[in-house]
């Protein structure tokens, strides 16, 4: 019997099931979108027991697409939007609120005030992150001040918290029968609550943010035999990979080197850099976070940088302001017109992430004449996101010392080929996509496979990657020069607008 590996990937925007073969070729997906909820403006919440019935839906349609049994898959993993924040209750299994997104910025206030002492990288050297709103930790404080009973629960033990990997991994093992409460150490280090060195959760910083242990989950590698799925579609499977979803991508880039990085281009942008056994401390606005740990090895570190708003820049275009009504109609739009106008979007929805951290910066739109048209508008929305990889491509070459030579990318936004040569013309280096550009589910489904021995080593995950298509760029310096200029001035005049 032909067995194959199967893949969660848990995203802002929905939740897909995947199943990979040995050569990591799909062989089956169903994928179904989740409700956005926003109750107030600059709060993003998620329904966790939606995502959690449509994770359990996905499962079940990818296997019957394929006509596969429970049987056929020798273990699963998954993968998720990270920094989301999820409480619930051991014994009813209900959440206490809903999911907090790490979009959220309800916490700017603590962020502020845990500011005040020590300034934002007052946390740095511990958890490789700078203090934001993005990072879980405070948001779970918060849903313990502001949600009733929540903290008396958390204390003794009956209110868990997690990630939405955690959520996950309890409801597939269990939930209220027995599921193991855990989360592997990529999106721990997310949490700012633990330990980058020790990969453990850091007594100082529970003070700190005044979190109580007994609701933690445990912390495990990133490759591992967990335990046993007991939902009917996948009874009796292993769990046995849990990658957060740009660390996921990362080993499903094969970036398994000290200096190989890979671009994401899904709602936001994430890039990640491979910097070894030894965790790089970021001097130019990036967060160093653990990239993967495979069973007993050590933790593998990476420099990342974060971008809030880039695919979610187009669906912003698409539903709110109507000019288009598909978000695949954004390239031929932008493709009509020669350049930009003259018009420049700085996409600071939520505020700007790296390399900037400016909480309080917001979105703006720059360089209006009586000019610009609708497809002005979808070429200036395409080069914001390649503005902003460039961004954070400068200062992890900074960081790391190595500069870039050629960057993989994966992520929905790799279909646009305009995109793909304006990034390789604002880089000046090649932009590689690979013939997988799911490379999310791939790193998850990698990661449960190594466990069980399905592949080998990272040998046999590297044998697996093939290039598509690679852009090279063919900008002059001084256009290049211009338009990063006239970048810079646009993002200049997002900063300081929220109060």
């Amino acid at each position: 019997m032909t067995e194959y590996v199967g893949a969660i990937d848990q995203g802002t925007t929905s939740s897909r099931f995947m199943i990979f073969d040995r050569k990591g070729t799909i062989v089956s997906v169903a994928q179904k979108e989740h409700r956005q909820i926003y109750p107030q403006p600059g709060w993003v919440e998620h329904d966790p027991i939606e995502i959690l019935e449509n994770t359990s839906e996905m499962i079940g349609a990818a296997m019957a697409r394929a006509n596969l049994g429970a049987g056929s898959l020798v273990s699963v993993g998954i993968t998720n939007q990270r920094e989301t924040a999820v409480l619930w209750d051991k014994t009813t299994g209900q959440p206490l609120h809903n999911a907090i997104v790490w979009q959220d910025t309800r916490v700017d206030q603590l962020v502020h005030e845990y500011g005040r002492d020590g300034g934002q990288d007052r946390f740095r050297a511990i958890t490789g992150l700078p203090l934001a709103s993005y990072f879980a930790g405070l948001k779970l404080r918060w849903l313990l001040d502001n949600v009733e009973g929540a903290r008396q629960k958390a204390e003794s033990g009956q209110a868990l918290f997690g990630t939405i990997d955690s959520w996950l991994a309890w409801n597939l093992t269990g939930g209220v029968r027995g599921g193991i409460h855990i989360t592997d150490v990529t999106n721990a280090s997310r949490t700012q609550l633990m330990n980058l060195k020790t990969c453990a959760w850091d007594e100082d910083m529970l003070k700190a943010f005044s979190i109580p242990p007994a609701c933690l989950p445990r912390i495990v590698p990133s490759s591992q035999v967990y335990g046993t799925i007991t939902i009917p579609s996948l009874q009796g499977t292993k769990l046995a990979g849990i990658l957060g979803d740009q660390q996921a991508a990362l080993v499903g880039q094969t970036c398994f080197s000290p200096g190989e990085a890979k671009n994401t281009y899904g709602t936001g942008s994430f890039l990640l850099m491979n910097t070894g056994t030894d965790p790089v401390q970021s001097k130019a606005g990036l967060l160093t976070t653990v990239a993967y740990q495979f069973g007993t090895e050590e933790p593998r570190y990476a420099l990342e940088g974060s971008i809030a708003i880039t695919g979610a820049l187009v669906q912003w275009l698409r539903d709110n302001l109507k000019l288009f009504d598909l978000a695949t109609q954004i390239e031929p739009l932008a493709r009509s017109v020669a350049d930009n106008g003259g018009i420049y979007i700085v996409p600071a929805f939520s505020g700007l992430y790296a390399p900037y951290w400016k909480e309080n910066a917001r979105g703006t739109i720059v360089g209006l004449t009586r000019y610009v048209t609708r497809a002005h508008f979808a070429r200036a929305t395409l080069e914001a996101t390649a503005y902003q990889v460039r961004d954070v491509v400068a200062a992890m070459e900074e960081d790391s010392g190595i500069i870039l030579s050629s960057l993989k990318t994966d992520g929905g936004m790799v279909a646009n080929e305009l995109l793909m040569q304006f990034q390789a013309d604002i880089l000046n280096v090649p932009v590689v996509r690979p013939k997988v550009v799911e490379t999310t589910a791939l790193g998850a489904a990698y990661a449960a496979g190594l466990a069980v021995g399905y592949w080998k080593n990272i040998d046999d995950l590297r044998a697996n990657w093939e290039v598509d298509r690679t852009w090279q760029p063919t900008m002059s310096p001084e256009q290049r020069s211009r338009y990063l200029a006239w970048w810079k001035k646009a993002v200049q005049k997002s900063f300081d607008w929220a109060e």
